[in-house]
């Protein structure tokens, strides 16, 4: 079952599962991205304070703030702002009996949506341009766990996390060049926060990927740690084969603390001091990592 977006409006998949819980189901239908961020962390900090739900539930939970966050971010709500309200939600959760009925009757709500959530295996994450697309079924082959796909020229390629069961999963760039040029090295170059506090996003919100990022001298990069053929499962659409590189896993936290708006660039690496770059947008990235979590637990 695929959940996807129904309207033009940045609105969260969740609306029916978690969200309605949440807010009640006439309401949450209408309810505003930030509003919904602020009752989600509002749940999900009076949930590690009071030991309401089991990890799965608190995953669910993280996950949905984390989309409805990167949701009220594409509305155009401004980052402090949010900032602003996740304070402000969690001295609520503080400050809160445990026993009281505002946070027993929607805890018990969350706790009954979550049954109908943890049936669902596969889920769609639209952004403005992309969208990632997540899988937590399980199978023996090597299988996309979060993609995004993304072409560039005459090559293709996707990216995100990827494994197989019982091996674990890592971030991984697969690609298509129809040359038969060979790439010898890739690397992931984003924003570092540590350099620029704020996204690079003058040209509006559908301005092209590339223009996305911030200038050299405020990236971070992450070199690719392995390279080799790419299995079957993981090549992209009409390739008969494929590069497959993989990234360290502490590039797959990074990226999941960029603003959603932002793009990364996957830069490939030909002799002769040739590059190729491909070019994905974070979007619910963190949301969709959460969501995946819940398969291993």
């Amino acid at each position: 079952m695929t959940r996807t977006r129904r309207s033009a409006l940045p609105a969260a998949p969740w609306i029916g599962l978690i969200g309605a819980a949440l807010f009640g189901a006439p309401h949450a239908a209408q309810a505003q991205p930030a509003d919904l961020f602020y009752e989600r962390t509002v749940m999900s900090a009076a949930g590690d304070r009071c030991s309401l739900f089991t990890p799965e539930i608190s995953a669910a939970l993280a996950s949905s703030a984390a989309q409805a966050r990167g949701a009220a971010l594409r509305a155009g709500t401004d980052p402090k702002s949010l900032d602003g309200l996740k304070r402000t939600a969690q001295m609520r959760a503080e400050a809160v009996a445990c026993d009281s009925p505002s946070v027993t009757e929607p805890a018990a709500r969350v706790r009954a949506a979550f049954a109908g959530y943890q049936r669902i295996s596969r889920m769609n994450y639209p952004g403005t341009i992309s969208l990632w697309a997540a899988d937590r079924g399980i199978g023996r082959t090597a299988r996309w766990r979060l993609a995004q796909s993304s072409y560039f020229g005459s090559n293709q390629m996707i990216f995100g996390i990827a494994g197989r069961e019982g091996a674990g999963s890592a971030l991984v760039a697969v690609a298509d060049f129809p040359d038969n040029a060979t790439p010898y090295a890739a690397r992931l170059v984003f924003r570092d926060s540590a350099r620029a506090a704020s996204p690079y996003l003058s040209g509006g919100a559908r301005q092209p990927l590339a223009t996305k990022l911030p200038p050299r001298s405020a990236t971070r990069m992450f070199m690719a740690e392995a390279r080799g053929a790419a299995e079957p499962e993981l090549l992209p659409k009409g390739a008969a084969d494929a590069w497959a590189f993989r990234f360290p896993a502490v590039a797959a936290q990074s990226l999941s603390d960029l603003d959603p708006r932002e793009a990364v660039a996957v830069e490939f690496l030909f002799s002769g001091d040739r590059v190729r770059t491909a070019y994905v947008e974070v979007g619910d990235f963190a949301a969709g990592r959460a969501f995946l979590q819940l398969a291993s637990r």
